[in-house]
């Protein structure tokens, strides 16, 4: 397909760039390193045939504030919705994201960064011309987050999980004051909302006792999902640092 345009949305986004021109003739490939240059990169531009991102961005500054589920909404907000193909670094931390992306009729495909650069060309090319790679991704055994964290109850749950993965709260005076809710809520954050998530999805031994700081370890383990799904829901105000 020549003069394909092409957004590669990721920190080591040049290592790609220059090779991927020279071998799609014609192509317009532009690298966003990160937030800021994505948003100048879409907003008020001409639409991509394919955006490349990287599922979780590698780099100290922006794993914790941007990711792809980042871009898959900025393309939305645009009003400049394109295929997104996902790539992936293989990390158990990725897992709650994927399961989100398998969700999203946006994502066109995943790519693993450790199969090369023939691939990726080959999913490029796959997805302009209209075409979704073949979802290998597992499906999940339990319930996603992604789906947990819906509906009032899930809300609540999210944003008391997003206090303490951010390192906002510490107890349940502190969880209560930083997510918002009333401390009765706050003190049953074990037993009616998040307590009950990790039973679901069999990440807590029932031969132990579910306690507070099992529910505070489960929220480091998914920290980064966590954050993300807080930061793109509108829930921002309880990652900030508390004064």
């Amino acid at each position: 397909m020549e003069g394909m345009r092409i957004l590669i949305a990721s920190p080591l986004g040049d290592v790609v760039a220059e090779p991927i021109r020279a071998t799609i003739e014609s192509a317009t490939v532009v690298v966003a390193h990160d937030r800021d240059e994505f948003v100048r990169s879409v907003f008020g531009r001409v639409r991509f045939d394919v955006v490349s991102a990287d599922l979780i961005f590698n780099r100290p500054d922006a794993e914790w504030t941007f990711d792809g589920l980042d871009v898959l909404d900025g393309l939305g907000q645009a009003d400049r919705l394109a295929p997104v193909l996902l790539a992936t670094q293989g990390h158990s931390m990725e897992t709650d994201h994927l399961e989100e992306a398998r969700l999203r009729s946006d994502v066109w495909g995943v790519v693993a960064k450790a199969d090369g650069f023939g691939p990726l060309v080959a999913a490029l090319r796959t997805i302009a011309h209209g075409e979704k790679l073949a979802d290998n991704t597992p499906s999940p055994r339990y319930p996603p987050l992604y789906e947990l964290f819906t509906g009032r109850r899930g809300i609540t749950a999210a944003r008391m999980a997003g206090a303490i993965a951010a390192g906002n709260a510490s107890d349940n005076a502190t969880l209560a004051s930083i997510a918002k809710v009333s401390p009765n809520t706050a003190n049953k954050v074990t037993s009616h909302y998040l307590g009950p998530m990790m039973h679901e999805r069999k990440e807590h031994d029932d031969r132990l006792t579910l306690t507070q700081a099992s529910v505070y370890r489960w929220c480091g383990l998914h920290a980064r999902y966590i954050v993300s799904w807080c930061r793109r829901h509108g829930h921002e105000d309880v990652l900030s640092p508390q004064a």
